[in-house]
């Protein structure tokens, strides 16, 4: 990494023309971001020419009365994004190239958004222009230090500073204590999946999915060779009992404890315990999704299973395609000790190790604070779409919807009455052009129920209000229709 020179010889600018206080300035933001922000107006106005040279990082702190650490990397955050050079004995300087769009790189924004998507589709994502800017410059800083570990084959799990980022994540946020060697990168959910259940089970072996239950899963199951198990779910989350009667040599089981998709419901404690002792008695594993478990708005989340279980017959779930953005392509699984060396050797015969470039900004975003403070943000965006869908789908669908708050998640589902047929819902939908799921389409032998699952994450209030109203304006209207058949 190049360094910020501290006395350099160059004839700088006795004071920097800087704004601290105009509408370009985020006053919540930290110093160092403020003093970012003054830069590039500055830069970008005009008001210091290309090629220009600015004051030693001591010299401008006297001048702002920031503390030097923050005017260093401030510096260092506009050599990352292309607005100043930096040579070693020489000093720093305007870019003699400003970056294309400049002149909205400074402007303060609340999210960065993914480009509009249909209304109510699932897997979308905001993030913190504040997370988009510290992740920027975590990777600018990692590939001008380019080192060695990227010219190899590394470690099938992933980099160790990755995973002792993410197990020291684990212990704070989900009460799963376990060690960097128990943690395995993946590039998601359905990948770890594959890896994991190709080293614990053999062709044709049988998985309890939940029913309903996260659709894409059980097919990806399926498709290993392996034969899913339909259990129903109910308010207290997978029924361990129905399990057993119908597959009591089941040698793992899928499910959603934290947040049930899609039904939302978070399996009880006894229910928990119940699950925990089938897997003890069945020598058999359960593979814990906890896909949204950041995202809870009320109350205190339950403990996770594997922290229950403290990863004895549980295998760990994760993805950051949530709590960041899906484009990084990365999760991680947390193993049980006896489990390393299979998943490790199954992992490096499918495909080698995972991609190193990444893992070091990811690693420095959740060890300098920055993922926590995004989580906090974007769960605050969350609940307010949450809240605004919710309350306009009860509000204009005069009855014919009803709509659980869910307390944590990213979607909610919106049903009809038992009685009106799935395929009402699915007129309903297709007339408000929205996207989502029919909850019809997430069962898989258990009846199915009228309704929709709907994604709030990602989409901005003004488009959800205005696609709800769409969607229970066509609600009422196909039950109207249902009633009038029945009196004709």
């Amino acid at each position: 990494m190049r360094k910020i020179p501290t006395n350099s010889p160059s004839p700088a600018k006795a004071e920097l023309p800087l704004d601290l206080t105009g509408p370009h300035i985020t006053v919540s933001a930290s110093a160092a971001h403020r003093l970012y922000q003054a830069l590039c107006e500055m830069i970008v106005s005009g008001l210091v020419r290309p090629g220009e040279p600015l004051p030693p990082s001591r010299t401008l702190a006297q001048q702002t009365g920031f503390r030097r650490n923050a005017v260093v990397t401030a510096y260092e955050r506009l050599i990352a994004d292309g607005f100043a050079e930096a040579t070693v004995g020489s000093g720093t300087f305007v870019a003699a190239h400003i970056p294309a769009r400049a002149t909205e790189a400074n402007k303060p924004k609340a999210v960065v958004e993914a480009p509009r998507q249909g209304a109510f589709a699932l897997g979308c994502t905001h993030i913190d222009e504040r997370a988009v800017q510290r992740f920027r410059a975590f990777v600018g800083r990692r590939m001008r230090a380019f080192g060695p570990e990227h010219l190899h084959y590394g470690d099938p799990r992933g980099s160790r500073e990755l995973r002792a980022a993410i197990a020291d994540h684990l212990l704070s946020a989900r009460g799963l204590r376990c060690d960097p060697e128990q943690i395995m990168l993946t590039s998601g959910t359905l990948h770890a999946l594959r890896i994991v259940l190709s080293a614990i089970l053999k062709a044709g072996d049988q998985v309890w999915c939940e029913d309903p239950g996260y659709p894409i899963a059980r097919q990806t199951i399926g498709q290993c060779g392996y034969r899913t198990v339909p259990i129903p779910v109910d308010a207290h989350g997978l029924h361990v009992a129905r399990g057993r009667a119908a597959a009591p040599s089941a040698r793992a089981a899928y499910v959603t404890p934290s947040h049930q998709f899609p039904l939302g419901v978070q399996m009880s404690m006894p229910r928990r315990l119940e699950l925990l002792d089938w897997a003890k008695q069945a020598g058999a594993f359960v593979l814990e999704d906890d896909y949204d478990s950041e995202f809870r708005y009320d109350g205190a989340p339950l403990m996770s299973l594997a922290g229950i279980d403290q990863l004895q017959r549980v295998i760990y779930l994760g993805t950051f395609a949530k709590t960041l953005f899906p484009g990084l392509r990365i999760g991680y699984c947390a193993l049980p000790e006896r489990l390393i060396a299979d998943v490790t050797a199954a992992r490096a015969a499918l495909d080698r190790f995972p991609g190193t470039l990444m893992e070091g900004a990811v690693a420095d975003m959740l060890n300098s604070g920055a993922f926590a403070a995004n989580l906090k943000r974007v769960r605050k965006l969350y609940r307010e779409a949450r809240d605004a869908l919710a309350a306009t789908l009860e509000a204009k669908s005069d009855g014919a919807l009803s709509v659980p708050v869910p307390s944590q998640g990213l979607h909610l589902v919106a049903r009809f009455d038992p009685s009106v047929d799935p395929s009402q819902a699915a007129k309903a939908k297709r007339a408000a052009g929205a996207e989502g799921w029919l909850l019809a389409e997430t069962y898989s032998r258990a009846r199915p129920l009228p309704g929709f699952v709907l994604g709030f994450s990602g989409h901005t209030v003004p488009q959800l209000v205005a696609s709800a109203e769409r969607l229970a304006r066509e609600s009422r209207s196909v039950l109207r229709a249902r009633s009038s058949a029945r009196r004709a």
